[in-house]
């Protein structure tokens, strides 16, 4: 699916590595190590300084920026939520392109697990989980490929975040989609992750398969993190 060669982007250096289709990988390190900078360089809400990113093999600056959001939906840790309703939120990508269909909105209310009266609720009204669901459908109206996340339950409680989480997990199996997954939370990382890719220093210190990176880490940099 993505393809990075010697990609440069404060504080990002020279970073290269392949994401192949279904994979589910966790992206992790110490703050500032510019994880979520990688994830807005494959959404391109920003460019590289140097280097090439190709996604489906081709160059990502080939792709217009509509048709790469669409195919690589970003979800942030805070949900971003336009002013109005839940219905106005998860049919503004597909209504770009004429692609909204009414009938969608109550199969993406079952996917997130919200009741369909949602639809019409404004958006102010929505606890901080519900806001979060409401981001992830948005995600999902565009039918993305991939799904890039940033820290999504990292401002809600525990019980809300594990909802969240077992959301995700169903919607990653159901829909067979790639995940690029920023996390602090390593016990989650565990349950949603199949490879991690450890940053920190603006280098790519540690790529391998979890969970067993996190039990047998392999650099220095690594073990020290995960004392810390």
């Amino acid at each position: 699916m993505f393809q990075l060669k010697h990609v440069y982007q404060d504080p990002l250096e020279d970073i290269n590595f392949t994401m192949e289709k279904n994979e589910k990988v966790i992206l992790f390190g110490p703050s500032g190590a510019g994880k979520s900078t990688l994830l807005f360089l494959l959404n391109r809400l920003s460019d590289p300084q140097k280097g090439e990113i190709y996604f489906k093999g081709e160059p990502i600056e080939n792709y217009s920026i509509t048709k790469l959001r669409k195919e690589v939906g970003l979800v942030l840790q805070s949900p971003n939520l336009f002013p109005g309703t839940v219905l106005d939120n998860i049919k503004y990508g597909p209504s770009l392109s004429g692609e909204w269909n009414d009938k969608e909105g109550k199969k993406l209310m079952e996917y997130v697990q919200l009741p369909s009266s949602y639809l019409n609720r404004d958006v102010e009204q929505l606890s901080g989980g519900e806001m979060q669901r409401v981001s992830l459908a948005r995600t999902l109206a565009n039918s993305p490929d991939v799904l890039l996340l940033d820290e999504p339950t990292s401002a809600l409680d525990y019980r809300t975040a594990e909802e969240i989480e077992e959301v995700l997990e169903e919607l990653i199996h159901e829909h067979s989609l790639t995940m690029l997954m920023v996390t602090h939370n390593l016990s989650q990382a565990r349950r949603l992750g199949d490879r991690g890719l450890f940053i920190a220093d603006g280098h790519l210190q540690e790529d391998g398969p979890f969970p067993d990176m996190l039990d047998q880490p392999k650099t220095e940099k690594l073990s020290q993190f995960l004392e810390d």
